[in-house]
């Protein structure tokens, strides 16, 4: 990064005490573009980040300022990132100005390209807007700091500004898809497949979606990398998996509708009528500040309905830090993920992932990525989505077979410490990043 004063740069830095080794010369240097940097709902993201910075030289930009709420001690210590912000936009209006008195076809083109599309909300069009005014600035800014290639691990907003700024810069950009974002999509998606070097899946379900999206626009520029996990070795546990009752059942996430956790509710209130001792800890939250609307008021209330307050704790989100204790002193994990009508879903939960990793078997249903991992009586037991009834004699039968639980959640230890290695995956990535960005540049030369 040049050295430029902050009042000089429409992205502010924020320092980090981390330290980087030194890379071999030749190395592409990367961007990385997103909206925060780090964001707690979003480890996977902060794991790739660091472990690719050993490998490759990589900047992080975000469209908006800095979020530090529920960050782990090390996601507070993460490495420097410049950051954007509602402050910013008169550097950007001033961005603007100059690209339409320097470059005013340029500037109709990506305009045009961008922002000219029927968006399906008032709020995607926004984070788009904000989008491509960033990467106008940015375009600039990265010529300046020497990045070769650009990447957006989300295909929204983030990705208008690093296709903008790759435009502008002349340099390629790359960008990721996964679950919710392909279904219901935005309107420049297609466009932006098309225009991408590469588009990264992170599971073999999103992989045949995106290859299949709209007019095929992806073709055969997929590449799958799982995401790069935190999966430490488990701890000894207190004391083995449903040793004694209650059973101890466990769902973590944001309070969204791809997550069904109304139907766990259901069938937690099937447990109850059935008669088995079990406690539920439904950990997660959003709400209006992570505009999710009212779900939460929804399970609260649902919860009173059908008598479960004294079954189901909802202690609101789970910092990272606190995660490992929590896994470990839970039993069975349960993912009753569902498909909104509007299409919206899931691909992988990395919390299945990280329950998996502690030796936890896992209830979850067949949709999109989920057997990937959730392997049906070998790492967990899979039912149809958005029914109460399955979801419950599932978790009845996990309880009444401790033994087999217990094999199971090995199994699943074991395989998703073969498939997200951090270690691994990184190498992957960084691999890509290299091999394609040599592609480009070789038939740029042609």
């Amino acid at each position: 990064m040049n050295n430029a004063s902050l009042e000089d740069k429409a992205m502010q830095k924020i320092p980090n005490t981390a330290a980087q080794s030194p890379l071999p010369a030749g190395l592409p240097h990367i961007a990385y573009i997103l909206l925060w940097y780090p964001l707690f709902t979003q480890p996977f993201i902060f794991r790739e980040v660091e472990n690719l910075r050993r490998t490759l030289p990589l900047e992080v930009y975000t469209l908006y300022g800095p979020n530090t709420r529920c960050l782990s001690e090390e996601m507070l210590a993460a490495a420097p990132v410049c950051t954007a912000g509602i402050k910013r936009l008169p550097v950007f209006c001033l961005e603007i100005l100059r690209c339409l008195l320097t470059s005013p076809r340029q500037f109709s083109r990506i305009f045009t390209r961008s922002l000219c599309r029927r968006w399906r909300s008032f709020e995607s069009f926004a984070e788009n807007l904000w989008g491509f005014c960033a990467g106008l600035y940015l375009g600039r800014q990265l010529r300046e700091d020497g990045i070769d290639m650009v990447y957006s691990p989300w295909p929204r907003g983030a990705a208008t500004a690093a296709w903008v700024a790759a435009d502008i810069a002349g340099i390629p950009f790359a960008a990721a898809a996964r679950g919710d974002n392909l279904e219901p999509a935005d309107p420049d998606m297609g466009a932006k497949f098309d225009a991408a070097l590469f588009i990264r899946a992170n599971n073999t379900a999103d992989q045949q979606r995106i290859k299949n999206f709209d007019k095929g626009q992806a073709g055969n520029k997929v590449e799958i990398v799982h995401n790069s996990l935190t999966l430490s070795d488990p701890a000894e546990r207190p004391s083995p998996i449903l040793a004694h009752s209650p059973a101890r059942l466990l769902a973590l996430g944001r309070f969204d509708v791809t997550k069904g956790f109304d139907v766990l509710l259901q069938a937690c209130g099937i447990l109850k009528e059935k008669g088995f001792d079990f406690r539920l800890t439904l950990a997660g939250g959003g709400g209006k500040i992570m505009g999710l609307g009212s779900l939460e008021r929804m399970l609260v209330s649902l919860r009173e309905k059908l008598g479960l307050e004294d079954s189901v704790s909802m202690p609101g989100f789970i910092s990272h830090d606190n995660l490992p204790d929590i896994l470990l002193n839970h039993d069975i994990f349960v993912a009753p993920c569902v498909i909104h009508p509007s299409g919206r879903r899931d691909g992988i939960p990395n919390t299945v992932i990280e329950a998996l990793s502690y030796g936890l078997p896992v209830v979850g249903t067949v949709v999109n990525a989920l057997p990937e991992v959730i392997r049906h009586r070998e790492t967990g037991l899979l039912v149809p989505p958005g029914d109460a009834v399955p979801l419950a004699e599932a978790l009845m039968w996990l309880i009444r077979n401790p033994a087999e639980a217990r094999n199971m959640g090995q199994k699943g230890m074991a395989l998703v410490g073969e498939m997200f290695d951090p270690a691994r995956n990184c190498s992957r990535l960084s691999e890509i990043f290299v091999r394609q960005y040599a592609a480009w540049k070789a038939s740029c030369a042609a």
